[in-house]
């Protein structure tokens, strides 16, 4: 080999998984000046060239998205979500290579790819209140927590900026207001909904979901289209993934590898 193997191969950090967790600690670190490796067991996927069923249409599919007989066979435990799908199956692991005992049914919803389930999430996205944090102890339940709202504030302030959220300020205290893009906007029995309901019960609010879908283009990625094939990976990067978004961070700064492939076994 060429020049220095082991100076070639040696990293500040490692780090295992490339979903949500994995993606945003490479994006850190990389920022940071740390030289890091990123292993993934499963196959790469990049964005936005790797989402081979993300503009099909529905007579595109052999089984209009319904799952044949041998996919079940193969994803038996996949196929028991409601996510898992013609049109994304790809992304999904295979269960006759990956299994495992169950004594009682335990649904291990796993993606087999570089981006992991970051691709497949819902988007939801809620800060957690003070109601959460003091509840073990005011209910005398297990042991307090050693934060409170007030301490990750800062950093849901931090990550909302980069991933973008779209939501609306309604200033509820259990349900705490972000940095917020535009939200959607509410169709019309949505509407009727919500004023129906305010009116009857004052203390009771219908809100827009809070999503990390872009109503609005953040750096680089652009708006989300509401085509509702977001299970499918999202060429515009409209909503947040590692793919689309902590990767390429830690990418643009050049102290990013990335091996798929990657079985980690043990760590010493």
């Amino acid at each position: 080999m060429p020049g220095d193997p082991k100076k070639q191969n040696t990293y500040d950090a490692i780090v295992v998984g490339s979903g949500i967790s994995g993606g945003w600690a490479v994006k850190e670190l990389c920022e940071k000046g740390l030289k890091v490796l990123l292993l993934e067991r499963g196959r790469n996927v990049q964005h936005p060239n790797d989402y081979p069923t993300a503009t099909k249409n529905i007579w595109d599919f052999k089984h209009r998205l319904s799952l044949s007989k041998e996919d079940k066979e193969k994803h038996f435990v996949q196929s028991r979500h409601y996510s898992f799908r013609e049109d994304n199956k790809h992304f999904y692991i295979n269960d006759q290579e990956n299994r495992y005992a169950e004594t009682k049914r335990f649904d291990w919803i796993r993606g087999d790819i570089v981006g992991g389930r970051s691709l497949l999430w819902a988007r939801a996205c809620y800060r957690w209140s003070d109601l959460y944090f003091e509840a073990n102890l005011k209910d005398g339940i297990g042991i307090d927590w050693p934060i409170r709202y007030k301490d990750l504030a800062p950093w849901y302030n931090y990550v909302e900026s980069f991933i973008g959220v779209s939501g609306s300020a309604d200033g509820l205290e259990h349900l705490p207001d972000g940095k917020f893009l535009p939200p959607f906007e509410m169709n019309c029995v949505e509407k009727f909904f919500k004023e129906k309901i305010e009116a009857k019960f004052h203390d009771r609010k219908v809100i827009i979901g809070r999503a990390a879908n872009l109503t609005q283009p953040v750096k680089g990625r652009g708006q989300c289209m509401a085509r509702d094939l977001c299970h499918r990976g999202c060429p515009y990067g409209a909503y947040f993934s590692t793919n689309a978004s902590t990767m390429p961070a830690a990418y643009a700064t050049g102290n990013l590898t990335v091996r798929p492939h990657s079985l980690v076994n043990k760590v010493l």
